[in-house]
């Protein structure tokens, strides 16, 4: 067939590999596979404004999950796979049974990565303890196919509450490190403008190196949530780089 109409099919697939070849700069194609990857996930859509800054994501799930827990391990991912804080809030959940991925895309490898590689945040529970005005924190993260558990045993009060999860969540990571170390220097709640936020200062050791790490997580859910991923955003970067995966 000859003539505009013809050539304009033609010119079809060289549009379409000239798109999917497209550069990536805000890493969008990245994060959709991670998340993607991610148990229970069936697609993905990571919207961007100009500048780069995520404003919404978009996720497809299997029926029967939480939710909650779905939002938690997108953000848990994120966090320490790309290091990228997306707030909770920016991030819906549809479900479904019947609906098969729309992209597959490199799933295979990445998802590989992730569980050999990736930290998710998994629960926090405060537990009662023997000890009179004291409490029994517990912190449970997943990685590598294996499910971590750190407990403290803390005074039951919100400080006391928020520096046993933290110490726990340095428990966690320390235990997946080999010839490196982590230490909780410490870890608070601080409230300005009507907005509460976890600290935490961790030092990382190994050989001749120490470094001091900080992160930061608004209060959402609990103070002692916070005070976990706080942990994890001051030593995400840090125990990925030299962990043994």
């Amino acid at each position: 067939m000859t003539g505009p109409n013809a050539m304009r099919q033609d010119d079809a697939p060289e549009r379409r590999s000239a798109a999917e070849s497209m550069p990536d700069p805000w890493g969008v194609r990245r994060a959709e596979n991670l998340i993607t990857s991610l148990e229970g996930v069936l697609s993905a859509r990571v919207v961007t404004t100009p500048l780069g800054e995520v404003s919404e994501v978009h996720v497809l799930a299997q029926a029967g999950l939480q939710p909650k827990q779905i939002v938690r391990n997108i953000e848990s991912a994120l966090l320490a796979h790309l290091g990228l804080k997306v707030d909770h809030r920016k991030i819906s959940i549809a479900q479904t049974a019947e609906v098969r991925p729309i992209e597959a895309l490199e799933r295979g490898v990445v998802r590989e990565q992730v569980l050999r590689r990736s930290v998710l945040f998994e629960d926090v529970a405060i537990l009662p303890s023997e000890r009179s005005h004291r409490v029994t924190v517990s912190v449970t993260m997943a990685s590598g196919g294996r499910t971590v558990t750190g407990q403290e045993e803390v005074a039951d009060t919100v400080k006391g509450r928020v520096e046993g999860a933290a110490r726990a969540a340095v428990a966690v990571l320390d235990q997946l490190l080999e010839k490196h170390a982590l230490v909780l220097e410490g870890a608070k709640v601080v409230t300005e403008l009507d907005r509460s936020t976890a600290f935490a200062v961790v030092r990382g050791m190994g050989g001749r190196e120490s470094v001091m790490l900080t992160g930061t997580a608004e209060v959402r859910d609990s103070p002692e949530q916070a005070g976990v991923l706080a942990v994890l955003d001051a030593t995400n970067r840090w125990a990925e780089a030299r962990r043994v995966g």
